[in-house]
């Protein structure tokens, strides 16, 4: 007899929480930086973020509705990914406010400027990519319908990294700890040197 808990997602799930995003998880955060049409600037983080090709590096976070960083960056063309640390941790969850204001003054965060473009990035955030914008596309189902849901992919055309990372040649994130979306309503991992793993690939 088959014990497993099984749902379908159209139908409900049945639990407090919805599962799915814990269960593909935990993920890496997008922390966003945009500049708005006035010049405020905006920070938000995007839980629903990945790299999805090597070389050129792309990038892509999903938006639940049209909101500020994906109007921005869909404007200007361009955006910028910070990395969130643990020691960043708190600033993030303050920059997660739907308050139209500037999340920067708002977390007590300093930017600073990015090489290639006019978005600034998170000044203490130790890796930023500086990103061009290169479609944004509404989402759909398998019936073909539009969700009130967009995804936009990013070219990183810059890599703005602490100089304390980068050792004989090698990057390495040595004992610094990033923060991971693991779902659920409040719900965060980190990682770090002391939890690392390495295995190499067969053949």
């Amino acid at each position: 007899m088959d014990d497993r808990y099984f749902y379908e997602p159209r139908h409900g799930h049945g639990l407090a929480h919805n599962p799915i995003a814990s269960i593909v998880g935990p993920r890496p955060i997008g922390w966003i930086s945009t500049v708005g049409e006035d010049g405020r600037l905006n920070l938000a983080p995007y839980s629903f973020f990945g790299i999805f090709n090597y070389a050129p590096p792309i990038v892509a976070f999903a938006s639940d509705g049209v909101k500020d960083s994906l109007a921005n960056a869909l404007r200007l063309g361009e955006f910028v990914v910070n990395t969130v640390t643990e020691e960043l941790a708190e600033a993030m969850n303050v920059s997660s406010t739907s308050a139209r204001k500037d999340e920067f003054v708002l977390a007590g965060l300093a930017s600073a400027p990015s090489r290639l473009l006019r978005t600034p990035r998170v000044a203490r955030s130790p890796v930023a990519l500086e990103c061009r914008v290169i479609e944004g596309k509404q989402l759909r189902d398998v019936h073909g319908d539009t969700v009130d849901s967009w995804l936009l992919m990013g070219e990183v055309v810059g890599v703005s990294v602490d100089s304390r990372l980068v050792a004989s040649g090698t990057f390495d994130w040595t004992d610094i700890r990033r923060v991971l979306r693991a779902g659920g309503p409040s719900d965060y991992h980190w990682v770090g040197s002391e939890n690392l793993m390495r295995m190499r690939r067969p053949g």
